[in-house]
């Protein structure tokens, strides 16, 4: 049987990815990536509520649940490549470089390594063959932001939603 750890955040997209490969008989592990903890001016982080509800989706499925800390590594490679981009004068995206280096190679990397097959994540976005394809809501689709995940590790990686609408995910 393929082991696939799922990107948990406690949201409606990663719990139903999570549901939606329990139903087509992977064995499933919910993974939070702790990526960030600290509060900025005027705004608490929410990552223990997270967690919280992560934790929650993953005991409704029955899973085994894990939490990755990789808050050094978003900081480097997420946060300090953003401030140093402004900085410089240019105009950053965080989410392309985090989806490069966190979720889809350190997050990666380090399931594999703990046992996992394949990875999987709630995007909006379909694979084949290691090509990253548009997602069939062209409204949620987000390959945008992960255009620059390599072709290996796309071979590793399950998009669960990619064939929905974000309306049916919600339904579901």
């Amino acid at each position: 049987m393929t082991r696939v750890y799922v990107g948990m955040s406690g949201g409606v997209d990663s719990s139903l990815a999570a549901a939606l490969l329990v139903e087509q008989g992977y064995d499933v592990t919910g993974v939070y990536m702790k990526n960030w903890s600290q509060d900025l001016p005027g705004m608490k982080c929410p990552w223990a509520d997270d967690l919280a509800d992560a934790k929650r989706v993953a005991v409704q499925l029955g899973i085994d649940f894990k939490v990755f800390d990789f808050e050094a590594e978003y900081k480097q490679k997420v946060v300090d490549y953003m401030v140093d981009e402004y900085k410089a004068g240019r105009t950053p995206n965080p989410d392309i470089m985090c989806n490069q280096e966190v979720k889809f190679k350190l997050f990666l990397e380090t399931a594999l390594a703990d046992g996992a097959d394949m990875i999987a994540t709630g995007h909006y976005a379909r694979v084949s063959e290691g090509r990253l394809k548009l997602a069939a809501d062209a409204n949620k689709d987000q390959t945008y932001f992960s255009y620059r995940v390599t072709g290996e590790a796309l071979r590793r990686v399950l998009f669960p939603l990619g064939d929905h609408a974000k309306s049916e995910v919600r339904d579901m």
